[in-house]
């Protein structure tokens, strides 16, 4: 399927936000949490440093999240064909999260999300508002490109 083909499907299927939703949900709670923690450098460094550390502050969280609900799945799934989650499970496991958040993750964490969360705390005039502003401009374009990838690698049989 082309990619025109994936985000047509996207822009269409209200059915598959459930989905979407069940797989991002905890991660992005643990985000969420993370950058109102981080909004707190605010106070201490100057903006562009703030939003570099809510960024990565951010990042930490979900990853540990997804990283550990891929697992979790994984080992779930071999214990119930009586098997043992083996090194190469764990390789398979990367592969796939490199291939759902690979360029998303890059072009976030490098562009998207530091200028989201420096900029819009100046233009709303207030730290936290613009920083879950920000947040939620980041993840906007993060989640596009992510549920592309996903919805695609479902289709290419990689889960």
């Amino acid at each position: 399927m082309s990619f025109i083909k994936v985000v047509h499907t996207i822009m269409l299927s209200k059915t598959q936000f459930k989905e979407w939703f069940d797989r991002y949900k905890y991660a992005e709670v643990a985000a969420t949490t993370a950058a109102l923690l981080g909004s707190q450098f605010s106070r201490i460094f100057s903006g562009l440093t703030t939003a570099y550390l809510i960024t990565f502050i951010e990042y930490f969280a979900f990853y540990s999240v997804i990283i550990g609900m891929a697992y979790w799945q994984c080992d779930k799934k071999n214990k119930a064909i009586q098997k043992k989650t083996s090194f190469s499970d764990v390789l398979m496991i990367i592969k796939n999260l490199l291939l759902e958040f690979g360029y998303p993750a890059v072009l976030d964490i490098l562009f998207i999300r530091p200028f989201c969360m420096y900029w819009l705390p100046i233009l709303t005039g207030n730290s936290l508002t613009g920083i879950m502003a920000g947040k939620i401009c980041a993840d906007v374009v993060f989640y596009f490109l992510t549920i592309v990838n996903y919805e695609w690698m479902k289709r290419k049989n990689h889960f």
